[in-house]
């Protein structure tokens, strides 16, 4: 959604109306929260926390947001992930719905424990 080539996280999110720029910083601050050592850059165009290596991605797409965990992520959680759509290493949150910020802290800590090892 967001089309220009952006430096940080903070220019990442200034790109997208107020609603959405909402949404993003309730995300980033859910993941700082967990995740208080991790850096921040972007990679592949997204929001990136790196802790020993990629930990999450996250990028504002037309109708919901995009959480990228990783293939293990995705794994470690599927079941409780019925009401969202999601693939390989991908999580879809719709705009429309509230986000799981309880589900996300826990897949946030998983991934942060993965790296850890």
């Amino acid at each position: 959604m967001g089309n220009k080539n952006v430096n940080t996280i903070d220019e990442y999110i200034a790109q997208f109306s107020p609603e959405i720029q909402e949404k993003l910083q309730s995300l980033r601050k859910v993941i700082r929260e967990i995740a208080p050592d991790a850096g921040e850059k972007i990679s592949w165009q997204m929001p990136t926390f790196i802790l020993n290596g990629n930990l999450v991605h996250f990028a504002a797409n037309k109708n919901h947001i995009g959480f990228y965990p990783g293939p293990s992520g995705i794994e470690a959680f599927k079941e409780r992930l019925p009401e969202f759509k999601y693939s390989k290493g991908a999580i879809q949150f719709p705009y429309n719905k509230p986000m799981p910020f309880d589900l996300i802290r826990e897949i946030v800590a998983f991934r942060i424990s993965e790296n850890m090892k």
